[in-house]
């Protein structure tokens, strides 16, 4: 009796099949089906600093474009890159925080256009339990972190854009008014408290393991943290500066293993591009149009407090004017 039903059973099945065949609603050959829905999946590589920013974004392309999917990893911008271009992982949109890097490490071999679209400037953030809040100020801030009784958080320079731009503050300031303290001693002190990139401060301000760390305004205004702003002649957000920031410069990694470059600092502008190892060029176009539109995607940085600038290709980039289209 057991036999005989499991022959029924499966003869149902294959008449089943059978008829969902003919009416065209499944085909066993037919290999877009099967790969339907990591069609809309759309892998996103960003800087730490755009984490906020993403999720809103990501939230509103998904209303418009209901069935579409994100997976997002956040890391130093330089470590973005170097996923793409030492480890040869998949990445359908890749948003730093230094546009120039694309410019630097990944074209013409990894990228053929560089679109900035937003941004920023350095600020010292804190809280209401912070040593020294109640005073601390333009004229102080230098003598308050020197200060042992004072720890402060950094990013790593190797790995994140806030790394090497807060040694370019530092060092612009030394030019101006550190007067015998000196960028190297601040910067020699609290290296314990170095991090891979700037969001993984957070963290170490909100437990008090610091009281205070360099990082971007946008991300002080998103976890609403206290914060000094920085004067534009160190803070690198003032594009009428550039000639000026210029005098500051770091030793980064370069496009190859062991290699090192020196970075000029500049005017922040954040940057993205879609590499060539994309899987879904066409839903990552789609993204970044909506990213890029003032009213969608600009309104959206906006909000989260960075500066949404008209997109502009880069000077390295040839031109994709289908993201326009």
């Amino acid at each position: 009796m057991k036999r005989k039903r499991s022959v029924i059973g499966v003869g149902a099945l294959l008449l089943l099949l059978l008829a969902l065949i003919l009416l065209g609603v499944w085909n066993p050959f037919d290999s877009s089906q099967a790969g339907a829905k990591s069609d809309q999946t759309l892998t996103i590589y960003h800087a730490g600093s755009l984490s906020v920013p993403m999720r809103e974004l990501t939230d509103a392309f998904k209303q418009e474009n209901p069935g579409v999917t994100f997976r997002m990893e956040a890391a130093g911008s330089i470590h973005c890159i170097r996923k793409i271009t030492e480890l040869n992982q998949p990445c359908d949109v890749l948003a730093v925080a230094d546009f120039s890097l694309i410019d630097e490490l990944m074209i013409p071999d990894f990228a053929t256009w560089n679109l900035q679209f937003a941004t920023n400037d350095l600020c010292l953030a804190y809280t209401e339990r912070s040593g020294g809040q109640d005073s601390i100020n333009l004229k102080n801030w230098y003598k308050i972190l020197i200060d042992n009784s004072i720890a402060y958080g950094r990013s790593d320079p190797d790995a994140d854009p806030c790394g090497y731009r807060t040694i370019m503050a530092l060092q612009l300031a030394d030019l101006l008014y550190l007067g015998g303290i000196g960028a190297e001693a601040i910067l020699d002190k609290d290296n314990r408290y170095i991090r891979s990139k700037e969001t993984d401060l957070n963290a170490l301000l909100e437990s008090r393991a610091v009281d205070y760390i360099f990082t971007y305004r946008s991300v002080a205004v998103q976890h609403k943290f206290r914060y000094l702003p920085l004067p534009d002649s160190i803070n690198l957000g003032n594009p009428d500066l550039a000639e000026w920031y210029a005098n500051a410069e770091v030793s980064i990694p370069g496009s190859k293993p062991g290699e090192r470059i020196t970075k000029k600092g500049a005017p922040m502008v954040y940057g993205l591009t879609i590499p060539p190892n994309a899987t879904n060029r066409e839903l990552a176009l789609s993204f970044i149009r909506f990213m890029v539109d003032p009213e969608k995607g600009g309104r959206i940085i906006e909000e989260c407090g960075q500066n949404f600038i008209n997109p502009l290709f880069s000077p390295k980039s040839t031109p994709e004017e289908s993201i326009f289209l």
